[in-house]
This record gives structure tokens, C-alpha cells and sequence, in this order.
């Protein structure tokens, strides 16, 4: 495998996120709780995640304005659109997942 320079390196992470929240708007299918009880993270993960990689670059960027950016619209319309209620299952799991302590 060809050595990547930061350059590329940082590139190429940019194309797999940019890839990931496509894949992710495409799928509303989806539930965030499902992903969180699945892989631990879900969409508000990715928008707070980018929120704190902003705050790290001295970037003031708020919770609403990443996940419009990771939703690809207001979350307030996601929401509406594509939310479902949560089952009894999918909360039970969801609060046997939470780390404790």
C-alpha cells in the first residue's frame, strides 16, 4: 500500500464522511435509536462531533446548524418526516446499552 501523506490522508477521511452522512440521509429508513443500540452513535453523535471539531479549529458552530449539515435539512423537519415513536424494545435496549458508573 502506497504511503498517504496528512494531505491525502485528511482527503480521503472527508470523501468517507461525506460518504457515511449520504448513505445516512438516504436511509431515514433507519432509526437513530436502532444505529445507537447497534453501534453506539447515530446522527446527533456525528453533528455533535463535528460541532466539537469546529469549537477545536476556534470555529463557533452550534448544535442545529451541524445537524442540518449531517441530516441535510432543519432536524426539526427530519423529525416530522422520518422519526418514528421509539418501541418499548428498542428503549429497553437502548437503556441496558448506556454505560454506567
Amino acid at each position: 500500500m502506497a504511503e498517504l501523506d496528512d494531505t491525502k490522508r485528511i482527503e480521503l477521511e472527508a470523501a468517507v464522511f461525506r460518504r457515511l452522512v449520504s448513505h445516512l440521509r438516504n436511509r431515514t429508513d433507519v432509526q437513530n435509536i436502532d444505529m445507537m443500540n447497534l453501534a453506539g452513535f447515530c446522527r446527533n453523535c456525528l453533528s455533535n462531533w463535528y460541532v466539537d471539531a469546529a469549537r477545536e479549529d476556534g470555529l463557533d458552530l452550534d448544535k442545529e446548524a451541524a445537524r442540518e449539515i449531517v441530516y441535510g435539512m432543519p432536524y426539526a423537519e427530519w423529525k416530522a418526516k422520518h422519526q418514528t415513536e421509539a418501541t418499548p424494545e428498542q428503549a429497553a435496549a437502548f437503556e441496558k446499552s448506556k454505560p454506567h458508573g
